[in-house]
């Protein structure tokens, strides 16, 4: 631009500006001296080449998998339990730290004071009143459902208590009913006129008394386990007729064929 203008004068020359005293002062006043030229790049690419080397990924995992131990079975299972156990343990303290102040002021009033449902009245109160209205109520409901837990387990025991010495009843009164019809069959008259007791030498007097103490009753041998407490009320029922030589034994007998020996199909 300067060219353009300055050279319109004729033969005057044109002023190269850059080399005025005009260009001086103004570079001078407004401070823009030349840079120097800056220093020339180092293109040197041997960094880079060594950079290269030294980030080799392929070079690196197949130096790694030659210097890798051996490892046996039961290394590997001690190694996963390791870990296993430090999860655990690491999952044990963040639950700690995401503990409220509730909840850490209810645990150092169980393990520090010792407050427990069966002895907080015998206590020094010192401890319930050092705790927050927020603190007291998780803790009464914290007992309540200690309390109703502890109910229910007391419940399924005594009906487990119950039906023990139920089963126990059962058992003592099938072996006395036993124990007596032996003695009887023992003590069945002998008469030279009477009627030989199959598998026995003893035989039953004319009369007819003792007909229904040498009846049996059916029962698999090769089932596994004790009978229940329904085929030992059964048998109990039976045995009384059987010891009292009642005549409805042998319909007794029926039923319980039909219904537990070779029960049918409705």
């Amino acid at each position: 631009m300067w060219w353009t203008i300055t050279g319109n004068y004729g033969n005057v020359l044109p002023i190269d500006w850059s080399k005025s005293y005009a260009r001086q002062l103004h570079t001078e006043a407004l401070h823009l001296e030349e840079k120097k030229d800056e220093e020339e790049l180092n293109l040197d690419l041997s960094d880079d080449e060594e950079l290269q080397a030294a980030f080799d990924m392929h070079s690196l995992i197949v130096s790694s998998l030659h210097h890798e131990p051996l490892f046996s079975a039961d290394d590997v299972i001690n190694e996963i339990e390791g870990i296993m156990k430090e999860a655990d343990d690491f999952e044990e303290e963040t639950a700690m730290n995401n503990r409220s102040s509730t909840s850490i002021e209810l645990l150092q009033l169980k393990y520090k004071s010792d407050i427990t449902p069966s002895n907080i009245e015998g206590k020094d109160t010192s401890a319930l009143k050092s705790l927050s209205t927020v603190a007291l109520n998780e803790l009464y409901e914290e007992l309540e459902g200690t309390v109703k837990e502890l109910s229910e387990t007391l419940i399924q025991q005594l009906a487990l208590r119950d039906e023990l010495e139920y089963e126990k009843e059962l058992k003592n009164q099938f072996i006395s009913l036993l124990l007596s019809l032996q003695k009887k069959r023992r003590e069945l008259p002998i008469s030279s006129s009477g009627i030989k007791v199959p598998g026995s030498k003893k035989v039953i007097s004319p009369d007819g008394f003792g007909k229904y103490l040498t009846m049996s009753i059916p029962y698999n041998a090769e089932r596994v386990g004790p009978p229940t407490n329904e085929e030992l009320q059964i048998f109990i029922k039976i045995m009384k007729a059987m010891n009292e030589d009642s005549p409805v034994v042998p319909t007794l007998l029926t039923d319980y064929i039909l219904k537990v020996v070779c029960p049918t199909n409705n």
